[in-house]
Parts: structure tokens; C-alpha cells; sequence
């Protein structure tokens, strides 16, 4: 680092962040996971970011659930017979190349050109265990984002969004239009995010609002309605599981958060109290219209 750069430069530094956090839970004897990669992706600079975040907020624990709780949403989608995964801002990711899938199973990254260059950097010579696509696009480009999805729609009969980190970045307005245009192709059943609620928002921005403010990437999106928020754009939820929860199913917390988990809380409006959750959504009777309408609408760009 310069002496005048920021700790994290931008959104894709905290992909380097988060791998440090994958990397140390993979070297545990009771891992929930193994990613051997994650070391190598994080490199110098995650390292650093993710001491100088644990000196202010130790919240690796959430991370390493978040990141679990994916990891079973995929393998439940590939174990029904889903055909194709969609991860969108996939940043260091490596489950293609550490999860167990098959030969013939459809795996598509979405990121910006440099985040894409420096993984395959890292992973040049390793082989995925699917089959891998990646895509450079700045997702910021609706246009070009929607063409992607109704080219991918017409590739699935049942495919498995993910967007793993990255809604909380957004503005409510544009994760309304995201959730919109993931519910137009046919063949995007499913769509997996993370979720925030205003008071755990607020409370992450206070211990680390600095180092992302910095870096021009605050947390934005903490919907009040909770999963509900998606209601009006096409989808429902299917699961919602609290990271608090399954934090402490998984003995990742200490004792008094374990206890604090025991109480019941709700899997709607959460408000001003600090909850976070990995969420399942599947595409509702409003999603099918649009669907319906996206396919219309393809068709008739086609005939033109």
C-alpha cells in the first residue's frame, strides 16, 4: 500500500477479505469446509484487511456461516437436479473448483474484467470440477445484464442464482431492479442472497463504516420488511436461515451468543435488532408473469 491509499481500495478488496476468512476456517480439523485455494486468492492485502477488520469487529464467524449456508443451498440445488449456477459479483470464489459436483453441471461467473483476470491468474494450471464459464461484465449495466440472463434463461430449466455479498452494496432501488430482471428468464428458478437488518446495518457501519466508506462501498441495503421485500418483484422465500442460528448450531460463536440464540426471532421484520440470514428465494406466481412477459418480449425482438 501507498501511504496515502486505503486499506480496502474498492468493492472487489473485500473479496480478498473474505477469502482470508476461508482460509482459516479451512485449516481447522472440524472445517465446515475445505477451500485450499483461498489462501492463494487472498494474498498479502486480504491478509492485511482482514486483521485490521478483526482488530474492529471480530465477525469472522459470520462470514465463515455465510459462506456454509451457500454451500448447502448448492449442493441441495444440485442434488434435485438443477442444471446451471449464476454468480453474479463472484469475486474470488472458488467453488468450482473445491465443491463436489458433476462433470457436466454449468457453472457461470459474473464479475468485472480485473477481479476475473487476477483469479485466473492464481488458478492458471488448476481445473475446475464443472463445467466454467466467466463472464466480465460490470453487472452496473442493465442493458447488458439483462441480455446475459434471458441468453443463460434459455440455457437452464433450473437454474440457481447466486449473489453472495453483494446486495448490501446496493441502493433498495437497485436490488428492486436486479430482483426484476432475475425474475424474467424462464429458467431462473431460484436465487440465493444474503440479507441484513437495519440494525445490524447500522451496527457493522459503526465498528467498519470507515474502511468502506473508503473505499466507496458502504452498506447500503437492510429492507425493513426483511425477505418480504421481494414479495412485489416476483419471488418468495423458500428457506431463510438466521447465520446467528447456525452459527451457533456449529459451535463458531462464543458461549453467550449461543445462548443468545436460543431465543426465537422472527424470519420477517427485524427492525433495529442486529440480524443477519442466507435466504432461499424461489420465483412466485408474479415472477412466472414475468417470465411470461420476458419470453414474449425476446420473441418479439427475435421476429424483428
Amino acid at each position: 500500500m501507498g501511504p496515502t491509499e486505503p486499506l480496502i481500495r474498492n468493492i472487489s478488496d473485500t473479496a480478498r477479505w473474505v477469502a482470508v476468512y476461508r482460509a482459516r476456517e479451512s485449516e481447522r480439523p472440524d472445517a465446515l469446509f475445505r477451500d485450499p485455494f483461498a489462501r492463494r486468492l487472498a494474498g498479502e492485502r486480504g491478509e492485511e484487511i482482514a486483521d485490521e477488520v478483526l482488530r474492529r469487529s471480530r465477525n469472522d464467524w459470520s462470514l465463515v456461516i455465510r459462506t456454509y449456508l451457500f454451500d448447502t443451498f448448492i449442493t441441495d440445488h444440485v442434488r434435485h437436479g438443477g442444471d446451471m449456477v449464476v454468480n453474479l459479483a463472484a469475486g474470488l470464489d472458488a467453488r468450482p473448483y473445491r465443491m463436489d459436483l458433476p462433470s457436466s453441471f454449468r457453472w457461470v461467473e459474473v464479475d468485472l474484467p480485473e477481479i476475473l483476470d487476477y483469479k485466473e491468474g492464481i488458478l492458471a494450471g488448476e481445473k475446475p470440477r464443472c463445467q466454467l464459464r466467466r463472464v466480465r461484465l460490470d453487472l452496473a449495466n442493465r442493458e447488458a445484464r439483462r441480455a446475459l440472463f434471458a441468453e443463460l434463461g434459455r440455457e437452464s430449466k433450473g437454474a440457481l442464482v447466486v449473489t453472495e455479498g453483494l446486495i448490501v452494496y446496493l441502493t433498495a432501488e437497485q436490488v428492486a431492479e436486479l430482483a426484476q430482471d432475475l425474475a424474467a428468464p424462464a429458467g431462473f428458478r431460484r436465487w440465493a442472497h444474503d440479507l441484513m437488518s437495519p440494525g445490524l446495518r447500522k451496527m457493522v457501519m459503526r465498528q467498519i463504516g470507515q474502511l468502506l466508506n473508503e473505499a466507496h462501498a458502504p452498506l447500503q441495503f437492510s429492507p425493513e420488511e426483511g425477505p418480504g421485500f421481494f414479495a412485489r418483484y416476483g419471488w418468495r422465500p423458500a428457506a431463510v436461515h438466521s447465520i446467528l442460528q447456525w452459527a451457533a448450531r456449529k459451535k463458531r460463536v462464543p458461549f453467550l451468543l449461543r445462548l443468545i440464540a436460543l431465543l426465537p426471532e422472527s424470519q420477517g421484520r427485524q427492525g433495529s435488532h442486529p440480524w443477519g440470514g442466507v435466504c432461499l428465494m424461489e420465483k412466485s406466481a408474479a415472477g412466472a408473469v414475468a417470465s411470461a412477459a420476458g419470453a414474449t418480449t425476446a420473441a418479439a425482438g427475435a421476429a424483428t
